[in-house]
């Protein structure tokens, strides 16, 4: 069955770059990117690399307190890297590090970092067993603890 990989995944596997135009229907009236549409392309982001994972549906159960460090102007282009940081039974831990690029100077911002939980579903809606993520780097060990950490979790 897709999704019952007992032997696991890297973090390789979920990885995922969404890129999206800020357009002027995205934007208040100052011409910054609404935070909600951002917040809308940071969980569809963490849902594809959990969904990658997974092997299949998953749903957010969570997302970590955002900070927003810059705006986010009209005509900018937004890149949302994704990936998954830790997993338990049936949930599914992936960051979200959100850059923000001025099409005019070539100038990249980094705009936030941030953490969401989704848990495997299956076509019934109900939980399913995930496979377990495999730390390969040393970054991905510190990324898997500071999670655990987080979750209250071993």
């Amino acid at each position: 069955m897709k999704g019952m990989d007992n032997e696991g995944k890297t973090r390789d596997h979920s990885l995922t770059v969404t890129t999206e135009l800020v357009l002027p229907n995205d934007a208040n009236l100052l011409g910054n990117l609404l935070g909600g549409r951002l917040l809308h392309w940071i969980d569809i982001a963490g849902a594809l690399a959990a969904s990658r994972h997974s092997g299949g549906i998953v749903a957010t159960i969570r997302m970590d307190p955002v900070e927003f460090k810059h705006p986010i102007y009209v005509g900018n282009i937004v890149s949302l890297t994704s990936y998954v940081t830790w997993t338990g039974r049936t949930s599914i831990e992936t960051a979200v590090d959100t850059y923000a690029e001025d099409v005019l100077t070539e100038e990249k911002r980094f705009i936030n970092k941030i953490y969401l939980i989704f848990v495997a579903l299956d076509q019934n809606g109900a939980k399913r067993i995930t496979p377990p993520l495999i730390p390969k780097t040393d970054e991905e060990r510190r990324e898997w603890a500071e999670a655990a950490a987080r979750r209250g979790k071993k």
